[in-house]
């Protein structure tokens, strides 16, 4: 009697790990991408802050028709070098068409949102960019949740900061700790590969769901945040707040 020949058993060979897609430190170069909406009291200093890092830049402002005399000091910015490259928009569309607006017209090797209310610090953007450059990451994320210093406001607002966080990650399957966070670096060719659509807050959640669809590495670092109160002129509110559900679950699932 005969012995049956041995089973073999197929396998699966275990996916090798991405390969790094390093940038050039020395001539990587960042498009700051800032919409602008009635930011009168702030709009130089910030730019002063975005030309104080020293990094390739490409400077791009987007007015979303503003109506307290910042669009009137943006055009004297932009004639005195200030600003590469200004966009005057005929309406009010929302933060995320003037971010949508911006991205279109950007060439930078990564971009990053630039708010224009003093909120957060260029000078973050080295711990940002760095797992970009190294070739890492795709994305990264400053996180207000990581142990940057910060300035001690609403609680609700925290509060209501990691329950959407928690819901995106639900959906994303991402662990991030600061999903609403406005410091998202991303390689400028993926970004504007990008089909995005949002037009007000639902930015955040939007690009957020789209990179996780797109596999793309994202890391978090923790950023300083010096958060304004409604009297200096924060403009994001509960309503905002509770659209950002709909656009967590529109964008995940629906989308």
């Amino acid at each position: 009697m005969t012995s049956a020949a041995p089973t073999t058993h197929p396998f699966t060979l275990a996916a090798k790990p991405r390969e790094l897609t390093p940038l050039d430190p020395a001539t990587v170069r960042l498009s700051v991408l800032i919409p602008v909406y009635n930011e009168l009291n702030t709009i130089e200093t910030i730019l002063d802050r975005v030309h104080g890092t020293p990094m390739l830049k490409q400077i791009i402002c987007v007015d979303d028709r503003s109506t307290d005399g910042t669009r009137e000091r943006l055009v004297e910015l932009h004639a005195a070098g200030f600003i590469d490259l200004l966009i005057l928009q005929e309406q009010n569309g929302g933060k995320g068409k003037a971010i949508r607006t911006a991205l279109a017209a950007s060439t930078g090797d990564v971009v990053i949102v630039q708010d224009a209310d003093l909120e957060y610090d260029p000078q973050d953007w080295p711990a940002l960019l760095e797992p970009i450059v190294d070739g890492k990451a795709d994305a990264c994320f400053g996180s207000r949740f990581l142990g940057g210093p910060h300035r001690v406001l609403y609680y609700w607002h925290s509060v209501g900061n990691t329950l959407l966080t928690l819901f995106s990650n639900m959906l994303t399957n991402l662990n991030l700790t600061d999903m609403e966070t406005c410091y998202k670096a991303v390689r400028g060719d993926l970004a504007r590969s990008l089909s995005l659509t949002s037009d007000r807050f639902g930015f955040e959640p939007e690009i957020t769901a789209q990179l996780a669809k797109r596999d793309a590495r994202i890391y978090e670092v923790p950023i300083s945040y010096a958060g304004r109160t409604y009297a200096e002129g924060k403009k994001i509110n509960w309503k905002d707040g509770v659209a950002a559900f709909w656009h967590i679950l529109k964008f995940n699932l629906l989308v």
